[in-house]
């Protein structure tokens, strides 16, 4: 059974988010091991840092997502530069990880500033959901049903229409 783990920065707040996403966790209980990791975000004391502030933020964040990542899993960087793929495509993805022998699938959600170089060429995939912004808590619900929905759409189920 492949094992997909969401390595993200921060905490989730608002309820309906935690709700949303605790069903869907839920859901690919039937489908894989999935997990949540999440990492605590980095603090800058400035309300205006300037750019060797947040370089560091993001330099230490990566070091803390990478030490979460262990040499044989398949990792998936989201960011705003990665391949957006169709909900179809996302499923084939894990189809043909699953297919080369790999047990863990690691998706990979950064900070507020976004994710380390270090992060981003560990990372088999850079995947990105969308042209658009959304919040890091929004990213992580929608990340959480479209790896449900390919689950779905790979085994056949009635979900994806």
């Amino acid at each position: 059974m492949l094992k997909i783990n969401i390595i993200c920065i921060g905490k989730i707040k608002e309820k309906y988010f935690v709700d949303a996403i605790a069903e869907y966790s839920k859901r690919l209980g039937a489908f894989c091991k999935f997990n949540i990791t999440e990492l605590g975000e980095e603090r800058i004391r400035s309300n205006t840092p300037n750019e060797a502030q947040i370089a560091e933020v993001i330099e230490a964040e990566g070091k803390r997502i990478i030490s979460k990542i262990n040499s044989s899993d398949y990792v998936a960087a989201m960011c705003i530069e990665g391949r957006q793929l169709s909900s179809e495509e996302l499923a084939q993805k894990l189809d043909s990880v699953a297919l080369s022998g790999k047990s863990t699938v690691d998706f990979i959600i950064g900070g507020s500033y976004g994710l380390s170089d270090a992060v981003k060429q560990r990372a088999d995939l850079r995947l990105s959901m969308s042209r658009m912004t959304f919040p890091h808590t929004m990213a992580r619900m929608i990340l959480c049903e479209q790896v449900y929905r390919a689950f779905e759409i790979s085994s056949g189920g009635k979900y994806h229409k």
